[in-house]
């Protein structure tokens, strides 16, 4: 009987159907899926769409070839991420969808930059994202869009609100075999694959050197807080780095997301998404100050944690200033 979320960003979806472990290897083996009703879907279309979106986002999408699928971050001037889009374009229109919550204030911000292009931009109240494994049949009639996934290789499809995006439902479509899984087991997919998922392991300070330029292309034009990123990928390094906690599996309970990570009685990070892994145990993602050592054991609510490096600490020195 699946168990739904009561609290946190994925309150409402699917936490467990009964063993995320079980759930997990599901994922695996390419036979899952997951319906992520809270993601927000949109869509941009008119011929200027791509030159018009690659001028504005931290991605190259003049160039995006149809059913290629792509990530990009929208910054502030000072180059913090404010928004994050996964998304297809399909010839005619660019298929995205957003974090929960962030859907209307993405839209209203491109709506407002689009001056004389000729480009239009909407909200999808109607329409979910699946998630679903690799080895799912994904050519049912009612998609909208097919996104290629982050997780295991599966894919996401954006198709209308019903039963088939229903959280609660006991298999995906008629597809026969097809196993339900839930946000516990996903996630913590997502974290060994060490995808940090903005808003949850991001905070409003956070640059995209921060997270290995995730989403982030350095070879084309100006868009909104690009001189932060070129200037620290160039000269500098950033202040924090994203890594992979591996927890101590003792103690039952999970840190919270948001708990504080410390070495040696002081605050050097925050912790993000965490998660139990099938195999690896208790793992989490934190965004830590970039001089702590790699070799550091730190404690997040008291559990001990070693690091598996995602951000390589003296990233953004392959050109040092000449003093």
């Amino acid at each position: 009987m699946p168990v739904l979320l009561t609290d946190g960003p994925d309150a409402g979806l699917v936490s467990h159907v009964g063993n995320p472990n079980v759930e997990q290897r599901h994922i695996e083996d390419g036979a899952g899926w997951l319906a992520l009703t809270n993601r927000e879907v949109f869509s941009v279309s008119g011929p200027d769409r791509l030159t018009w979106l690659h001028s504005l986002t931290t991605q190259h999408l003049e160039n995006l070839q149809p059913a290629e699928t792509t990530t990009a971050l929208i910054l502030d001037p000072q180059g913090h991420i404010e928004h994050v889009m996964h998304a297809v374009d399909d010839g005619t229109t660019f298929w995205a969808w957003t974090e929960p919550g962030r859907g209307d204030d993405l839209v209203a911000w491109l709506d407002s930059m689009r001056f004389m292009m000729r480009v239009q931009v909407r909200r999808h109240a109607d329409l979910a994202v699946v998630w679903t494994g690799a080895d799912v049949a994904t050519d049912q009639g009612d998609v909208v869009a097919r996104l290629t996934s982050q997780i295991a290789g599966g894919t996401e499809l954006i198709v209308p609100m019903g039963e088939r995006a229903d959280p609660r439902a006991a298999q995906f479509g008629n597809h026969v075999g097809t196993e339900p899984v839930g946000v516990l087991a996903w996630d913590a997919m997502r974290i060994a694959s060490g995808i940090p998922r903005i808003g949850l392991d991001t905070d409003a300070r956070t640059i995209p050197n921060e997270i290995g330029l995730y989403a982030t292309h350095l070879d084309k034009g100006c868009y909104r807080g690009q001189e932060t990123v070129a200037r620290v990928h160039n000269l500098g390094r950033p202040p924090r780095r994203l890594t992979m906690l591996m927890l101590d599996g003792s103690d039952a309970e999970l840190p919270d997301p948001g708990a504080s990570v410390i070495l040696e009685g002081r605050k050097v990070g925050q912790l993000g998404g965490v998660a139990l892994h099938h195999e690896l145990g208790p793992v989490g993602l934190a965004l830590l100050k970039r001089n702590v050592s790699v070799d550091s054991v730190l404690t997040v609510d008291g559990v001990a944690a070693s690091q598996t490096i995602l951000v390589d600490p003296e990233v953004g020195l392959h050109v040092r200033p000449q003093l």
